[in-house]
């Protein structure tokens, strides 16, 4: 196999920090085990939710990270690394690299990941996996807000025997 040229891998690492930087959320897998069918299937499951899922170098990828002004994410950068790009919710491709898991019983290892600009553990990053979406946080706490409050009108009920129009 041919060795990329200079240009070829600079053209690279700077479509790797584009794609870091236009990002929400980046997460970080170690892919091997993975056969090349494997990977197809993760990767079409993964366009479902806007999320591009790329195999990178890791020198491409640290210098991207540098270009792209997150240097942190360097030291997430060991063994072989694909990244799951996310450009819409936060938790869509954690959520989605889990679903494959669970779903083919293969193992996909995260190994970190990149949240608006911040360094995610593998921890952090299960975390976010498991966070409800961000369209059933909001009806959870407009159900909240529109269901009454007995404790509201208990509160209330001191207020209103001190005063004489209540």
């Amino acid at each position: 196999m041919p060795r990329a040229s200079k240009e070829q891998k600079a053209e690279q690492v700077e479509e790797i920090a584009e794609r870091l930087k236009r990002a929400k959320v980046a997460v970080l897998t170690d892919y091997r085990g993975l056969t090349v069918s494997q990977l197809q299937d993760l990767r079409t499951r993964l366009r479902g939710g806007d999320v591009e899922y790329r195999v990178v170098k890791n020198t491409l990828a640290r210098r991207a990270a540098e270009a792209a002004g997150m240097p942190a994410l360097q030291s997430e950068l060991k063994g072989p690394v694909a990244i799951a790009f996310g450009y819409a919710d936060l938790g869509v491709p954690a959520k989605l690299i889990n679903e494959f898991v669970r779903a083919t019983r293969l193992k996909l290892e995260v190994v970190g990941g990149l949240v608006e600009g911040r360094v995610f553990s593998p921890a952090q990053v299960k975390q976010l996996a498991d966070l409800p979406s961000r369209e059933t946080l909001i009806a959870q706490l407009l159900g909240t807000l529109q269901s009454p409050s007995p404790s509201w009108s208990e509160s209330c009920k001191p207020l209103c025997s001190s005063s004489l129009e209540c």
